[in-house]
């Protein structure tokens, strides 16, 4: 009985010492995802107007632009997937692994080959294992992007649709982006979209009929959309990231949480085990008293 109150009592140690540590990591992601939705809501306002600035010069002028024009023939499409750089965040970088898989399946029935960009140790770790080539990878700040991360992700992306993906193995002719948006504390989603081409204004106001507007662009429309394609590019991944920074933080947050709940839940269970074999120990202990004194007493009663 003994060896097994030593058992229930140091496993005990060791849940406690795990539960302070998920405690902590869940109040430092707590602490952390407030600057995180900030961050979110101060830039996706000018990801979207910047998206709007693109869509409206591609839709209202007849200038004819990688940036909006889908190629003929096109042979291999750029997957960004943007996973955490650490664990212990529930399902949240398999959710955005699953969902890069399923994009690049449907790519493949498309007839396209598939480019993988990846942001996060957890993508690529996942990648290497499977022995998958990787176009390029970075990691080290997916908790904390910041705009340089960002224009880096972003100048290897536009390297490669610029270049011509019939004649360059690194060309490619679409962009798609997986990342998880953040919608709150409890409810992030894994989502894959494509950047380029353009497909459709995005926008929230109904699609005007009739007569369009007439635009004046200066020096010309080309020019314009030379110019907006690195901003929207870089705009859109810093976005992304951030949306995923947050939805990172909340998944750990939540993750970390249960685990604190069932630890508290496993102690309980552990406390009820070593008080029950305490219990017993003791129960043995008094009847081995109790049958040492009726033995001793026999042998009083025996030798008078």
């Amino acid at each position: 009985m003994g060896a097994q109150l030593r058992v229930y009592r140091r496993r005990m140690r060791s849940v406690k010492a795990t539960k302070k540590i998920t405690k902590a990591m869940e109040l430092i992601s707590a602490s952390r995802i407030v600057k995180a939705q900030q961050r979110v809501t101060a830039s996706t306002p000018y990801a979207r107007e910047l998206t709007r600035a693109v869509s409206a010069v591609a839709t209202y002028s007849s200038t004819k632009h990688p940036l909006t024009t889908p190629s003929t023939n096109p042979k291999r499409a750029a997957i960004l997937i943007i996973s955490a750089d650490r664990g212990m965040a529930g399902a949240y970088s398999n959710n955005a692994v699953k969902e890069g898989e399923q994009l690049a399946s449907a790519l493949k029935a498309r007839g396209l080959e598939t480019s993988a960009y990846l942001v996060g140790r957890k993508a690529v770790n996942y990648y290497r294992f499977r022995k998958r080539p990787v176009a390029g990878s970075w990691s080290g700040f997916s908790d904390s992007p910041t705009y340089e991360n960002a224009k880096e992700v972003a100048d290897a992306l536009i390297s490669a649709f610029l270049a011509d993906a019939q004649t360059d193995v690194n060309g490619v002719d679409e962009i798609h982006i997986v990342y998880t948006e953040f919608q709150s504390m409890l409810t992030q989603n894994a989502m894959a979209k494509r950047m380029l081409p353009l497909e459709v204004v995005e926008s929230d106001a109904p699609i005007p009929t009739g007569l369009l507007p007439m635009y004046e662009f200066e020096p010309s429309a080309e020019t314009v959309l030379n110019a907006l394609l690195p901003r929207y590019i870089e705009a859109r991944v810093f976005n992304a990231m951030l949306q995923s920074a947050a939805s990172e933080h909340a998944a750990r947050r939540r993750a970390m949480k249960s685990a604190t709940d069932n630890a508290d839940d496993l102690i309980k269970s552990l406390t009820r085990l070593a008080n029950a074999a305490r219990q017993a120990e003791i129960t043995q202990e008094i009847s081995e008293i109790v049958g040492g004194a009726d033995a001793l007493a026999s042998a009083s009663a025996g030798s008078e």
